[in-house]
């Protein structure tokens, strides 16, 4: 079991204190009465801006008009929308009412949304507009629990209510009701539903309560350091718990500037508009910046790439050091902080992060050469895990206390202890109130002593740093006997900017061998500056693309004992996607449809 402390106990005792009786709905009565001239939320290029009290007084209508409409405390909403402000308001006020918000992901198929609508036993659906409602229209009649669809764009159908009528309605109705309603909420009751990506089978309904969303903001409060009411970007959907977290419940807490970047691949531009003081980026969002720093470098005149690299050195050098937990010397923090103002701010101004006081990275593996890379950059980004049932973080890398490769320490309050087989067991304030069931019941996410078993594995050092090895369910068992951790192989191939996705095959097969998808960005350009087509599927074949990635196959082999050596590989000639199937709407391997789907040519490597 990690090692607990005074201090631990004592953080875990003053942050329950300050999350004590808070739901979202109090805070944003807090945020609307001591900050309601402050900006709230924003959408990227757009013209207008709403403050904290502008956004309580829209959610007060909604949730009186979603009441008119039928919704109910407990019952659940689903909502299938983009990321813009309107998609904020509406969750905020079935929030209000007491009532369980659910977001679908935008790449969900027909079925699947069929999957969410029934599983979940929507009361009130809100699409967006006709494409959305149309993705529905279907099921309607298979949904007994339904009673109204709303609609957020263009004219409502006889099927549908407008979301400006029921707003506008809600506007006109006594506040009287909306006071009774929020205030009845409290801090057990679930505030959100969020279905798990679902990498081996249905998706999980997974239910937080206020409890646990403003335990994690006050925890995040505490291990981030960013003043409140900072500008923030949210480009992940609110779907995905990260987003969820960061954009709605942590921005209300901080009664922070939220600005909707609905456009992912607008996310560069994002950046440079909005300079946050703080980022949380997948990996693959770092993956593809330094992909791009190290693009720009390679062009650039030799003084310029001679001065970053001298930068860069010693940036590293004092990063090494304070992961360590060693002092820097007066001498090399001068000098760091001169080069940094000369040559490494303007890069990171060129990504938007010359702001940015803490930068962190969670949801996969990220390479330890990215980061260290990055380091060098002037960027500390520090690696979180955690999970849905977790509310986001279990486990945080803290600037005072970091180790690159690891996840951090488990967060106070929070206790952590590995299984016999190495599997992560974690229980505390943070994890989820448990799983929806298809009869609105509620099934335990825990056993018997509140332990949440929760599929990684992972060591503990001694200092109570964890590292995540794998997924309990898809270690490789080589016809040998190996037991192999395929995200390590996969993790070292992905380091290499043409590669995107990589699976490590090798379960009763034996030896390894490795699938490789080329990136959708990188690989084209790649081609062109060297005159290769840069259509992936002939480029996927190319010689000179080829020994490219057996570079990157040796230099990962390297790093790898031998029985975890790639003996041979295949460039597969399209890219995944979670409408292709391969991976799920956050990027998560979906390795049984891959060895199903590619199964003749994994065969053809064992040939």
């Amino acid at each position: 079991m990690t090692p607990a402390t005074d201090t631990q106990d004592d953080l875990a005792q003053r942050f329950a204190a300050t999350a004590a009786g808070l739901t979202i709905p109090s805070l944003l009565d807090r945020n609307a009465a001591e900050f309601g001239d402050l900006p709230a939320l924003s959408t990227l290029g757009g013209t207008g801006t709403l403050t904290w009290a502008q956004v309580r007084d829209r959610v007060a209508a909604i949730t009186l008009g979603l009441h008119d409409a039928g919704l109910r405390p407990g019952d659940r909403m689903l909502m299938l929308m983009s990321s813009r402000p309107e998609h904020w308001l509406v969750d905020l006020a079935a929030a209000h009412l007491g009532a369980v918000p659910a977001t679908a992901y935008a790449t969900l198929s027909g079925e699947q949304v069929r999957y969410l609508a029934q599983h979940s036993q929507a009361r009130v659906i809100v699409v967006e507009n006709t494409a959305q409602l149309d993705r529905i229209r279907p099921f309607l009649d298979e949904l007994p629990a339904l009673h109204a669809v709303v609609q957020v764009d263009g004219p409502p159908e006889a099927a549908t209510v407008a979301l400006h009528d029921l707003e506008a309605a809600g506007a006109a109705a006594d506040p009287a009701g909306f006071e009774r309603l929020w205030r009845a909420v409290r801090p057990e009751q679930p505030v959100t539903l969020l279905y798990t990506s679902g990498t081996t089978g249905d998706p999980k309904g997974v239910l937080l309560s206020h409890r646990n969303v403003v335990y994690q903001a006050v925890v995040l409060e505490a291990t981030v350091p960013v003043p409140d009411h900072s500008p923030a970007l949210a480009y992940l959907p609110l779907a995905h718990i990260a987003e969820r977290m960061l954009g709605i419940y942590n921005a209300v807490y901080r009664a922070g500037h939220v600005t909707i970047c609905a456009d992912p691949t607008q996310l560069a531009a994002g950046l440079l508009a909005v300079r946050p003081v703080s980022f949380f980026g997948v990996p693959r969002v770092w993956e593809k910046m330094v992909a791009g720093i190290q693009g720009f470098l390679a062009a650039a005149d030799p003084a310029v790439r001679g001065a970053f690299e001298a930068a860069s050195a010693a940036a590293q050098e004092s990063y090494e050091l304070r992961e360590a937990g060693r002092p820097v010397p007066e001498e090399l923090a001068a000098r760091v902080a001169a080069l940094d103002d000369k040559v490494l701010r303007p890069v990171r101004a060129r990504l938007g992060l010359d702001r940015a006081g803490w930068t962190g990275s969670g949801s996969a593996p990220i390479p330890v050469a990215v980061l260290r890379f990055l380091a060098g950059c002037g960027l500390d980004v520090l690696e979180v895990w955690g999970m849905t049932e977790t509310t986001g973080t279990a486990t945080i890398n803290a600037p005072e206390a970091f180790r690159t490769g690891t996840v951090g320490r488990v967060n106070p309050g929070m206790e952590l202890r590995l299984a016999d087989d190495g599997e992560i067991l974690v229980r505390g304030p943070l994890v989820c109130l448990g799983y929806l069931r298809p009869d609105g019941g509620v099934e335990p996410a825990t056993d018997a002593d509140g332990w949440l078993a929760t599929g990684d594995v992972g060591v503990l050092d001694g200092d109570g740093f964890l590292t995540i090895t794998d997924r309990k369910k898809e270690l490789i068992i080589t016809s040998s006997g190996k037991n192999i951790a395929p995200a390590q192989i996969e993790n070292l191939l992905r380091a290499h900017p043409l590669i995107g996705q990589a699976v490590a095959i090798g379960d009763r097969r034996p030896y390894v061998t490795a699938l490789v998808v080329l990136d959708e960005e990188m690989a084209p350009a790649w081609a062109r500056a060297r005159g290769l087509t840069p259509e992936l599927a002939e480029l996927s074949a190319d010689p000179v693309l080829l020994a490219e990635i057996q570079a990157a196959v040796d230099a990962a082999n390297a790093k790898l004992s031998r029985p975890e050596q790639i003996k041979t590989f295949r460039v597969l000639p399209s890219a995944w996607s979670p409408v292709t199937g391969e991976v799920t709407p956050t990027l998560k391997l979906r390795r049984r449809v891959i060895i199903d789907r590619y199964a003749g040519v994994i065969d053809g490597l064992y040939a």
